[in-house]
């Protein structure tokens, strides 16, 4: 349920945009933000919280969270300014920061790796994937519903309820081993580098790549970036420990989540703009639109976890790609202003289906051999790359395809963004090949951690870890 609200928030405000604006008085070029000040902080963010909750405490950062996502909701849908709204949104980033690699690193800990783990995160994959979409969705009919406040208040009994549930099901953070010291430094660094980094990713498309603030942005990321990794080959205990990079599973998730979010990720984006502004959907018509690559993605979470532990991850990722590459190829097809929403369908539902698998299966890859003490970290590290991924996704693609719009209006302008759209969605396919040649570089046999109570009791045997 925390994973289906963190989803959901990425999107949900997409189509109530026109709506925000008009109400609040947001010039149409600066409605933007609403979107980019809840990404632009929850990817600057998530390595501090992924660290967080491995010091201190996964169900407390996970509660923590929560109460945060339902205040920053509720201040967002009682704001009547754009400047309330926008700070709103960037608090509710925050809380997303602090959800994410908590929520990730309790499923890693609470099962033990292997098919129980992977069940599980199935479950969790299937929440967050269709969340993507459902978000559009759940826009759609609360803003014709009941208005635009409405997509930030369904976030506060959802919010409020989880978090109490949270404190009866989950158990109880464990008492520290031995003193942990914060790397103080290193959070700072990385946060500052992290934010400022896809602040300028985000504001590129919209102020211009050669804007004062988006060079500056640039800049002071780069300082900060190499600050922080000369910070943590000094640090006695790094915020991101170096060292985790030799575990291949690890760098190859973080690297395909990056991809995922730069092809897949993108995709509801460009949906949306093609029925609202080409084929003239209203709020609602749109996101019922999404119920079916919903349903899709949904379904391949789950055949994803099958396949990952009848074949293993590296099969799974593959197989994942290449149902992904031919249905966003097709998808690409039905971008056409004179074409309805049957053209869209059947690339819709397979390239929905291949997401779905590559989700499952590419966070399976992350946490494969990572210390119980570390996942937290570890899926902030995961975390971050995959919005990293989406920020400089939608630059680039969004740049691609309003290419030559500029000027236009009617029919016209209806017909080269469905145009641009096209180069865009078949571009995303042409990512995901990218993904897919990444995945075989995974070991061909499971890493698997193995634990002290998994000994005892074998001291004849010999236990072989690969």
């Amino acid at each position: 349920m925390a994973q289906l609200i963190f989803s959901l928030d990425i999107n949900i405000v997409f189509v109530a945009l026109p709506d925000i604006g008009a109400d609040l008085g947001f010039p149409g070029q600066t409605q933007q933000l609403v979107v980019s000040a809840y990404v632009v902080i929850a990817g600057g963010f998530l390595l501090l919280g992924g660290r967080a909750a491995d010091l201190f405490g996964r169900r407390r950062m996970f509660v923590l969270a929560l109460t945060t996502y339902a205040l920053s909701s509720l201040a967002g849908g009682l704001a009547g300014t754009p400047a309330v709204i926008v700070v709103a949104r960037a608090v509710q980033g925050l809380g997303g920061a602090l959800l994410l690699p908590s929520t990730l690193s309790l499923i890693n800990t609470l099962f033990e790796e292997g098919p129980r783990r992977n069940k599980a995160l199935a479950v969790w994959g299937g929440a967050g994937a269709s969340g993507l979409t459902l978000g559009a969705l759940l826009g759609g009919v609360l803003t014709q519903a009941f208005g635009w406040p409405a997509v930030f208040f369904v976030n506060v009994p959802l919010a409020g309820l989880v978090a109490l549930a949270a404190l009866k099901v989950i158990p109880e953070d464990a008492a520290a081993a031995g003193r942990r010291r914060f790397d103080l430094p290193g959070a700072l660094t990385s946060t500052g580098g992290s934010t400022l980094l896809v602040l300028a990713l985000v504001e590129g498309p919209e102020l211009g790549w050669g804007s004062p603030v988006v060079v500056w942005a640039f800049v002071v990321a780069a300082v900060l970036l190499a600050l922080f990794a000369l910070i943590e080959t000094r640090s006695a205990e790094p915020l991101m420990p170096f060292r985790l990079f030799r575990n291949r599973n690890l760098t190859v998730g973080m690297s395909v989540t990056f991809i995922y979010m730069a092809t897949f990720g993108t995709l509801p984006y460009f949906l949306t703009v093609l029925l609202q502004d080409v084929h003239g959907y209203s709020a609602l018509q749109t996101g019922l639109a999404f119920l079916v690559p919903s349903v899709a993605i949904a379904t391949g979470t789950q055949a994803g976890e099958r396949m990952a532990s009848k074949t293993g991850v590296r099969t799974t990722l593959v197989t994942g790609f290449v149902i992904g590459v031919v249905g966003t190829a097709v998808l690409a097809l039905g971008f056409d202003a004179d074409a309805g929403y049957a053209s869209l369908s059947a690339g819709l539902i397979v390239s929905g289906v291949g997401q779905g698998i590559v989700w499952t299966a590419m966070w399976i890859a992350a946490a494969t051999g990572v210390a119980a003490d570390e996942q937290g970290i570890a899926n902030g590290m995961a975390s971050t790359t995959l919005n990293i991924g989406n920020a400089i996704g939608l630059a680039v693609l969004t740049a691609i395809a309003a290419a030559g719009t500029h000027g236009l209006d009617g029919h016209a302008l209806r017909v080269k963004t469905a145009d641009g759209g096209f180069v865009a969605v078949l571009l995303a396919a042409a990512g995901m090949v990218i993904g897919l040649l990444l995945t075989f570089t995974l070991p061909s046999h499971e890493t698997r951690t193995v634990t002290a109570s998994e000994t005892t009791g074998r001291e004849n045997e010999t236990l072989a870890v690969k």
